[in-house]
């Protein structure tokens, strides 16, 4: 398992006279093996997603269209701000990681993870989560 929140960058593959094609695969780019695939999209402007931790699950977050503005807090603390707005570049989530985004009501939020859905994999208590922070 990675522990460190990161971008990743897809190849970019094609032209502007014909548009793009991007690809990630299992242990190239995607630094896991892919078991789920969700999407989201018509978000409302006010409305923050996210707000949960997952002890196992690992993901990927990408803006295959408009705005995602993604906080992160790791288990240690330390708090990032990620501006999700190109369709060929990823963030990578590691588990035991907080995180929140914001959407332009345009975006659509392609996630890539490491396992199926499982509640009992979530942790939604920000509280909790700050409990198992190592200080």
């Amino acid at each position: 398992m990675n522990s460190k929140v990161k971008i990743i960058s897809f190849k970019k593959i094609g032209k502007p006279s014909e548009g793009y094609l991007s690809v990630g695969e299992s242990f190239g780019e995607v630094p896991f093996d892919i078991k789920r695939v969700f999407w989201t999209y018509f978000t409302p402007d006010s409305i923050t997603r996210g707000r949960h931790t997952h002890y196992n699950t690992e993901m990927i977050l990408i803006a295959l269209s408009g705005i995602i503005e993604v906080t992160t807090e790791s288990i240690n603390g330390e708090k990032e701000l990620f501006v999700l707005k190109n369709p060929n570049e990823g963030l990578y989530i590691p588990a035991l990681t907080w995180h929140e985004m914001a959407y332009s009501h345009t975006a659509v939020q392609l996630v890539i993870t490491n396992s199926l859905y499982d509640e009992s994999d979530y942790i939604r208590s920000y509280e909790e989560f700050q409990q198992m922070q190592v200080k």
